[in-house]
């Protein structure tokens, strides 16, 4: 049907006339014209008013044509509307799909609020219930033993809800994140089906909006109102037949608001803040957007902005701390967003706090990963939560024990039985406190004792008694607790198979684990490192398990390199070259970003107790961060008294059989005499000797070492004190070289000859390592 205005038709005989040559028109005469010119304008004004009249009747006509007409045109469009006639099949599929995934989005958004709801109610129980715990031991003068199984009943409730509530938080963002999956294609009986809903719909609602308007006229009264209608409705009928743009035309396609592929929605340029559509150039910040699809785009544009390759950016979050979202690349890698100029360029475009993004690389899916982006703090007091109480001999080392929480709210827990563990943190980083929240852990069980070890410090010494040997500040004393504890290992093994339990120690109250915790591990002397580093390799079969603590995870401070061999490593604040040597080259890309955390000073805290955990038992292998709660040294104290005051596990039993038990009280003896009178360990060796042991040690130790080596390692070390000699002719500069290294070692008190090797080419000169060791022991 044309919907093109009506022809207007003048009827010139009536309305005008055409002058030629031959019909000139109306002609006066002279007399007439006299007369007019006498002042007669009778006729004159006639004529005027005639035309003027035909003039405005001629408008009438036509605009009355241009409002029939668009009379006509309304109604053609009303109709095609209220019965969806004009929709291609096009539009009816988009419509049809885009419904299905709004009313799926709707059930999903539901389901989330719902577990949502269930998370902060458990939440809310589990804080009430350590409010009722801490209100118990606050006022249990009368009866503190009552008083604190009370109050562990109820934070052991209140631990199992915030579990509890972990995983309904889980679920939820789980389910906020799952993609749609409904995607079915409509056949033709679909879209018919779909047109006629669409039909019943628009015709309810504009009866609805025929009844309002009526209903307001007849309760109004009055004529100003029908009329009101009645002019709209006849002015829009006259502009649709007056002006041809003003008419409907069919809009184009929508888009799906998924997509296909994924099930994810798709993103739109359109709802971007301060972006034109289409705009892909541009980025914009993370802090002024308010929507996950908007979160999701400001990451996408600036990843294409820095060179990335990207699939999609889809599943975006908002957190507590800031937003997150998956990322699939089309080429190249994940990794490559943890490329020093990449990373630093991202924080930049997307204005995150300082280290503030995070990417952990989906292990399942080698292009994908999840990227946090962080505005905040990310471990509020509120999140973390109070370290749980642990009534004395409440558990067993084989449990499960709650040490923190990870960022996307996961808890840490894992289980301390069988961990050969290294902590490795710079100063400040919150190695001790971590170490501490371990050994608070493990002197709550009924079968396994705590031995304390520490070279330089007091280890974990603030739980006080409930420590069953300590031997700190004291290089003597730790290499006999070593030697004793090597000694064990092999009469546990015969035990082992005395009593028929395979390839494993059977812990329990009569034969209990020995829990190892040695701190500040580099500063152990060179002996002690030799038999620390042997337990590690004998003990876990026979329950003697070591929780090793240093500020470095190299093999020139460790020792060996044993970091990597050991199943479990937490990594705190600390260097680059820590974290590839302990999780290999790969780490840092993988987004192990340990090397990022801040370590605390002595005003700010700043992300001390914050870990990247390997090899927990229990725990997925995940580059995300952990926040271990802390333990205060009050806090520490009250319960190591509370749990030596309801006994320790007791280890007669097992000595006994051991035949070690006369032993072990002569160094439980030795131990308590020594921190009785405040032992200290011995000096430190010299710089000088240090450096030379470093030289094997990078040299990976073999039996000798020639000068020459020596001294390109002395070189590296100290450029101004031992590269005088390079413009030497190289004979000249090795004997200037031994012989000043001979001298230092004199002076440093160090008596450390060099040997000449007469059957090697060339004879060279060289130091043997087992000399330097020897020279290393006498020193701490």
């Amino acid at each position: 049907m044309s919907t093109l205005p009506d022809p207007i038709v003048i009827d010139l005989e009536q309305e005008g006339e055409f002058l030629t040559d031959d019909e000139p028109g109306p002609v006066r005469d002279d007399a007439a014209t006299t007369d007019a010119d006498d002042g007669d304008t009778d006729g004159s004004g006639s004529g005027v008013a005639s035309r003027l009249a035909t003039g405005l009747l001629a408008l009438a006509r036509r605009e009355t044509t241009a409002v029939r007409t668009g009379a006509r045109v309304l109604a053609s469009e009303r109709a095609a509307w209220l019965n969806a006639s004009g929709e291609t099949p096009a539009h009816l599929r988009a419509g049809l799909l885009n419904h299905r995934y709004s009313a799926w989005t709707s059930s999903r958004e539901a389901e989330t609020k719902s577990l949502e709801e269930k998370a902060a109610g458990l939440a809310k129980q589990a804080d009430s219930l350590d409010r009722q715990a801490g209100q118990l031991l606050t006022g249990a003068a009368a009866d503190p033993e009552s008083a604190g199984g009370q109050a562990a009943s109820l934070r052991k409730q209140a631990a199992s809800l915030r579990k509890e509530a972990a995983e309904w938080r889980k679920q939820a963002q789980e389910a906020s994140q799952r993609p749609y999956t409904g995607h079915l294609e409509p056949g033709e009986a679909d879209l018919r089906r779909h047109r006629h809903r669409t039909a019943r719909r628009r015709w309810a609602a504009t009866a609805a909006l025929g009844l309002a308007v009526g209903w307001a006229e007849i309760r109004i009264g009055g004529a100003l109102l029908p009329a009101l209608t009645a002019f709209g409705i006849l002015t829009t009928a006259w502009a649709k037949g007056r002006f041809p743009g003003w008419r409907r035309e069919l809009p184009d396609v929508p888009p799906l608001a998924y997509e296909l592929t994924t099930g994810h929605p798709a993103t739109s340029a359109e709802q971007q803040p301060g972006t034109a559509p289409g705009d892909t150039s541009s980025s914009f910040s993370v802090r002024d957007v308010t929507t996950p699809e908007q979160a999701e785009e400001a990451l996408r544009r600036a990843i294409l902005r820095e060179g990335g390759d990207i699939e999609s950016v889809t599943g975006g979050k908002q957190e507590p701390w800031g937003w997150s979202a998956r990322v699939a690349f089309k080429s190249g890698s994940p990794d490559d967003l943890n490329d020093t100029q990449t990373y630093r360029n991202l924080i930049t475009l997307l204005k995150l706090r300082r280290n503030g993004l995070l990417i952990e690389a989906d292990p399942d899916h080698g292009d994908t990963c999840t990227v946090r982006m962080v505005l905040t703090d990310p471990f509020t007091p509120e999140l973390v939560g109070p370290a749980p109480y642990r009534a004395p001999r409440s558990s067993s080392i084989t449990d499960t024990f709650d040490f923190g929480v990870a960022m996307d709210v996961d808890p840490l827990a894992f289980c301390l039985a069988g961990l050969m563990l290294l902590m490795v943190a710079d100063s400040g980083g919150g190695k001790s406190g971590v170490m501490l929240a371990l050994a608070e852990a493990a002197t709550s069980t009924c079968d396994a004792v705590i031995l304390n070890l520490d070279p330089v410090g007091t280890g974990v010494g603030d739980l006080g008694p409930a420590i069953t040997l300590t031997a700190c500040m004291d290089d003597d004393l730790i290499i006999a607790v070593l030697e004793f504890l090597l000694n064990w290992c092999s009469a546990r093994a015969r035990q082992r198979a005395a009593h028929g339990w395979g390839n494993k120690w059977q812990v329990s109250p009569e034969h209990p684990a020995v829990c190892v915790f040695v701190d500040e591990w580099p500063q152990l002397s060179l002996t002690a490192k030799t038999l620390l580093i042997k337990l590690l390799l004998l003990g876990r079969k026979e329950a003697i398990w070591v929780y090793g603590g240093s500020q470095y995870g190299t093999k020139d401070y460790l020792g060996e390199a044993i970091g990597p061999k050991l199943a479990a490593k937490l990594l705190g604040s600390c260097r680059r070259v820590d974290v590839t040597e302990l999780l290999g080259a790969g780490a840092v890309a993988e987004g192990y970003r340990a090397d990022l955390l801040r370590a605390a000073t002595h005003t700010a805290k700043n992300d001390a107790g914050q870990i990247y955990g390997v090899g927990l038992p229990g725990m997925p292998n995940r580059p995300i961060r952990y926040q271990v709660r802390e333990i205060s040294a009050e806090q520490a104290a009250r319960l190591g008294a509370e749990r030596a005051a309801a006994g320790l596990p007791d280890l007669t039993h097992t000595l006994t059989e051991a035949g070690l038990l006369d032993v072990w009280n002569q160094l439980r003896e030795a131990c308590s005499t020594a921190a009785g009178t405040g032992t200290r360990p011995r000096p430190e060796a010299p710089e000088i000797l240090r450096t030379l042991h470093e030289a094997f040690v990078r040299a990976s130790n073999p039996e000798h070492l020639a000068i020459g080596r020596i001294h390109d390692h002395l070189r590296a070390a100290d450029p101004g004190r031992w590269g005088q000699w390079d413009e030497q002719e190289d004979r000249v500069r090795l004997s200037l070289a031994a012989r000043n290294l001979k001298k230092e070692l004199t002076d440093a008190g160090i008596e450390l000859e060099s040997t000449r090797l007469s059957d090697a080419k060339g004879k060279p000169t060289v130091y043997l390592l087992a000399d330097v060791e020897e020279a290393l022991a006498t020193f701490g």
